[in-house]
């Protein structure tokens, strides 16, 4: 079998060159990796994580495509990898939130699962060498990031993520406190379109459980290990691989 060309390597993907043009082949690792969303969702490996988001991920893209919103997933090919369409990544990392939490807490003083008036959406610039530090649609433009145009259908494309993934994930008594997106630039001849790349998983969401909540509605003062939160979720979603096991009853974590 010929060596596949490495195109890139992040701390939980690596990307392979397509077996067709235009395409590529997402790996994914088993280490973690931390979003302005998630960002306690540390580097740790997690034995099987990978196989995990990768079925999670897959879940996710495909109900999108199938509700028409557009992603870069083409079809899982294995237990790691997906078939994905080549995008140009715009370098801002979309978060969307639906409660107070984390940084936003830290930042606005709001108490820790406070429900938001409406979905916030904000811009991380992606840079790992800076943090991904916040920016806003000024600093996008003025560099060229991103056009007017652009951030406009971002935000379109990210309330829909959110509507979809809000509703999947309270089917199965879990809440979508806030979630990040990455998103890219595609060509149809000289038509340019944007569509959801990366990957959908626990990496970059901030999932509560509604089934051990207080009753206020707070998430579970005492969650579980970082790793039940890949297998509850697959499990509730009914994409748990018959090989992968982890600690029974796990209970999901921000």
């Amino acid at each position: 079998m010929a060596r596949r060309k490495k195109v890139y390597e992040g701390k939980a993907k690596i990307l392979y060159e397509g077996p067709e043009p235009g395409t590529l082949i997402q790996y994914f690792k088993d280490e973690g990796a931390a979003s302005p969303a998630t960002p306690e969702v540390g580097a740790a490996a997690s034995e099987g994580k990978g196989v995990l988001n990768n079925r999670l991920s897959e879940f996710f893209m495909a109900g999108l495509n199938s509700i028409g919103v557009p992603t870069h997933f083409i079809r899982r090919i294995n237990m790691r990898e997906q078939l994905v369409r080549m995008a140009e990544i715009i370098p801002v990392e979309v978060v969307v939130r639906n409660f107070a939490a984390g940084d936003l807490s830290t930042r606005l003083g709001i108490p820790e699962g406070t429900p938001l008036p409406r979905p916030i959406v904000e811009y991380y610039y992606k840079d790992a060498r800076l943090n991904s530090p916040l920016v806003s649609e000024e600093h996008i433009i003025a560099f060229g990031w991103a056009s007017q145009q652009d951030l406009d259908d971002m935000i379109a494309l990210a309330l829909r993520v959110n509507d979809f993934l809000s509703g999947v994930m309270m089917g199965v008594g879990i809440r979508l406190a806030d979630f990040r997106i990455e998103v890219g630039r595609i060509w149809d001849g000289d038509f340019m379109r944007l569509i959801v790349a990366d990957e959908i998983s626990p990496d970059s969401c901030r999932l509560w459980d509604l089934r051990g909540v207080v009753e206020r509605g707070e998430p579970a003062p005492e969650p579980g290990p970082l790793a039940d939160v890949y297998t509850e979720l697959a499990r509730r979603l009914g994409v748990l691989p018959s090989n992968v096991t982890h600690a029974p009853k796990p209970t999901l974590i921000n």
